[in-house]
């Protein structure tokens, strides 16, 4: 496992907050795209991409499933009729692993990070969600190519 610590800026950020079942995040995704079109705060060419997890969909009930979707942006988000609101990655130091390939088997390459990496590191976890940053997104390249950056906060 290739794990890097970094310093991630704090970063302001456009958000929609997904609330509920992890098959329906692709909703919430399309949602997000829509207000970045109308809006052209966020565009995708000229701003990061951000996933924030806060729970894991394999042992959060759905119901209660956290995850929000972000891009950068450089100026508040005005009210919207899309629910996009403002938000902020915190900044500070950070464990990362780079995933390639399908969004779908991410948890491939988190779970290592947590069984192995973490315990003979010697590192500790902030009290701080794990945020993937979308290199590139399935809009422009076959899924098999797909690079995602997982942020891991660390104290």
């Amino acid at each position: 496992m290739n794990v890097k610590i970094v310093d991630f800026a704090e970063t302001l950020i456009a958000v929609i907050e997904h609330r509920g079942a992890p098959e329906l995040l692709n909703d919430s995704a399309l949602t997000f795209i829509e207000w970045r079109k109308e809006s052209g705060l966020s565009p995708v060419k000229n701003s990061r991409t951000f996933g924030i997890a806060y729970d894991d969909p394999a042992t959060t009930p759905a119901e209660e499933f956290r995850f929000d979707i972000g891009g950068e942006v450089t100026e508040p988000v005005p009210a919207n009729s899309l629910g996009v609101v403002n938000g902020m990655i915190p900044g500070g130091r950070c464990a990362v692993v780079r995933h390639l390939g399908s969004h779908d088997r991410i948890a491939e390459s988190i779970y290592p990070f947590y069984r192995e990496w973490l315990p003979q590191s010697g590192e500790e976890l902030r009290d701080s969600p794990m945020v993937f940053h979308y290199l590139n997104l399935v809009t422009d390249v076959p899924e098999h190519e797909l690079m995602t950056d997982i942020y891991f906060p660390l104290k």
